[in-house]
């Protein structure tokens, strides 16, 4: 008997009945991906340069993970932390020998891994014997750190606080790039101060190299912990495995995710062994944190941006991307504020219209996005070319012609 074609309307009638709305759905369906190009049901072909929220780095089926994740789930798709799994610990060992740290703690999700930041702060300066009550952290105005309550309460978005309050303790804001509104903030509460060395979600905006640099001498003098979340941003999205060698500071504490599992969820701390054991026995759990099969994809990420010439090849390709979306905005002052970002990571601000942008590219089979308002958000695959980019370009010059 023939399985029943089910077609894509159906499909997006029947979601529109069961899913919660708690997202603007577009109306189409994917149905696969291969590198940088999706399908839907409907056998329409599309460029993809948002890559599942900056997750599929390497683009959709590609050799150095999937075969590895099939090989993984025929063996074992889970066990539980009590035990070692070999793919796991691979991927921590690589993790620290490609960073500053010494120890790895895996959670599922960058919002879970943000919380697991908060918690090893805290119990940091609390170890530290300070006569003091120290359990604030500086975050800053525009940032996005995921949409549990601790995570969120350090979001410095008050629109994703509306209706929710009241928000945890705890936690502070400050406009990113200016140092001394950063200082200000510090009091003999402050624990640490958390980052994303490029706003995502916020709009694309990078922190100054120089106001980095102020911030890690300001957690020097005061014995702060300083961490960067790079779940967005992280794992080769600016042409660096990591985006703080790009900005010369070196945090105490990084955060990891979207990448690292190839379209699974995982997450990862990478920290010092000095901050690392104030962790102890039960401190932590994650029933599936650093599940194997994803920790195979991982590793396979991993093997694949440390290959000669990868990064290299991100940082030229990402440069053309930079200048041909500002050549754009050169030509429509009047509709684009201007573009910024690094690597593989854009930001275009228009004055208004930007949701209907990203319509009007999708029903022309480009993949974008829309944030902060009317910043279009461009994060292709790591593995794009200059071919791509300049389709891609085309179709929104075309557009841009088209809106009034």
């Amino acid at each position: 008997m023939n399985k029943e074609v089910i077609s894509g309307q159906e499909i997006v009638r029947s979601g529109t009945s069961c899913l919660a709305r708690v997202a603007n759905r577009f109306s189409v369906v994917w149905e696969r991906g291969e590198g940088s190009r999706l399908w839907d049901r409907e056998g329409r072909k599309y460029l993809d340069f948002f890559s599942g929220h900056a997750v599929m780095n390497l683009g959709y089926a590609h050799p150095a993970q999937y075969p590895a994740m099939h090989t993984q789930m025929e063996r074992m798709v889970h066990a539980g932390n009590l035990y070692y799994m070999e793919p796991q610990v691979e991927l921590a060992r690589r993790l620290v020998q490609a960073t500053f740290g010494d120890r790895v703690l895996f959670a599922n999700s960058g919002a879970e891994i943000v919380e697991l930041a908060i918690k090893v702060a805290r119990k940091w300066a609390r170890q530290k014997g300070s006569t003091e009550d120290r359990f604030e952290i500086l975050t800053m105005r525009g940032s996005f750190h995921g949409r549990t309550y601790g995570a969120l309460s350090a979001t410095g978005q008050e629109k994703h606080h509306q209706d929710i309050g009241p928000m945890l303790p705890g936690f502070k804001y400050a406009p990113l790039n200016n140092f001394v509104a950063a200082a200000s903030a510090i009091s003999n509460r402050t624990c640490a101060i958390m980052l994303e060395p490029i706003q995502g979600e916020g709009g694309i905006y990078p922190a100054e190299k120089k106001y980095l640099r102020k911030l890690r001498e300001l957690c020097h003098r005061n014995n702060l912990l300083l961490i960067f979340d790079e779940v967005q941003c992280g794992l080769g999205r600016t042409g660096y495995l990591n985006a703080y060698e790009m900005t010369g500071v070196i945090p105490d504490v990084l955060l990891l995710g979207k990448p690292l599992g190839g379209g699974l969820p995982i997450s990862a701390l990478v920290t010092r062994e000095d901050i690392a054991a104030v962790l102890k026995v039960g401190d932590h759990g994650s029933t599936f944190g650093g599940n194997p099969v994803a920790a195979a994809a991982g590793c396979g990420l991993l093997s694949e941006l440390a290959k000669p010439g990868f990064l290299q090849g991100v940082k030229k390709t990402g440069a053309y991307l930079g200048g041909q979306l500002d050549a754009l905005a050169k030509t429509c002052p009047q509709k684009i504020i201007g573009v910024r970002g690094a690597g593989m990571m854009w930001g275009m601000e228009l004055k208004e219209r930007g949701p209907e942008m990203v319509q009007r590219a999708l029903e022309q089979g480009l993949v974008i996005n829309c944030t902060a308002g009317n910043v279009l958000r461009f994060l292709p695959a790591l593995t794009i070319g200059q071919a791509e980019v300049d389709e891609a370009c085309k179709i929104l010059k075309g557009i841009l012609k088209e809106l009034k």
